[in-house]
């Protein structure tokens, strides 16, 4: 089989519940997965920290590493920029690990650009409802900022059909299970297994006529 990791995209909604997904995701397979950490200018919620959930930087510094290629994507949501260093995730596929990316759509169509056998998974509420709930449920923000976030919601849904896969987030656990079933699948794909099928191919070719 392949050893090399797979680039996993995980979008969704803001108030989605991608970032508690994700944590789950790596408590229990943190073997197989790991987080690339984007850079942002947004401010820090509290109890992130900076090098954990995002590097934090200026306006300056983020501007200076796009200047610099230091960023497989970029882009700016409600007036922040958040970006994806590269020489990190590709250091990480080299060592088999998969790659998750937690970025929003505009940044996951510039992956799959980049890199076109990047599996872009989109997590969803059950409903529209339930997001808002979700989003009032955080406490951290105003209510400008809500109805920001709720109608940017509304101009992402138009760009799903770009997804590869989308997955309801009910519970995290089984959010979590069906991200790993869509991840084991992909693995086995035929594309993503050449070196293995050229290897039996060439072994088989003892038993093929002419050859004994």
């Amino acid at each position: 089989m392949n050893n090399k990791g797979l680039l996993i995209v995980l979008s969704g909604f803001s108030g989605a519940g991608k970032g508690t997904v994700v944590k789950s995701l790596l408590s229990n397979h943190n073997t197989e997965y790991c987080l690339s950490i984007s850079a942002t200018t947004r401010n820090p919620r509290p109890g992130e920290e900076n090098g954990r959930e995002y590097f934090f930087k200026s306006v300056k510094e983020f501007e200076s590493m796009i200047d610099n290629n230091e960023l497989i994507e970029y882009a700016k949501y409600v007036n922040n920029y958040y970006g994806t260093p590269k020489a990190y995730v590709e250091s990480q596929l080299e060592a088999g690990k998969n790659v998750i990316l937690e970025i929003e759509i505009q940044g996951a169509l510039n992956i799959k650009k980049i890199y076109p056998e990047a599996v872009l998974i989109f997590i969803t509420p059950p409903s529209a409802k339930e997001l808002e709930n979700r989003l009032r449920g955080r406490n951290t923000e105003d209510e400008a900022t809500i109805l920001a976030r709720l109608s940017r919601a509304y101009d992402e849904s138009e760009g799903l059909s770009n997804y590869d896969y989308v997955v309801i987030n009910d519970k995290v656990e089984d959010c979590v299970e069906r991200i790993v079933g869509i991840v084991s699948s992909e693995k086995m794909k035929i594309n993503n297994n050449i070196e293995l099928i050229n290897k039996v191919r060439e072994e088989l070719k003892a038993y093929s006529k002419g050859e004994q």
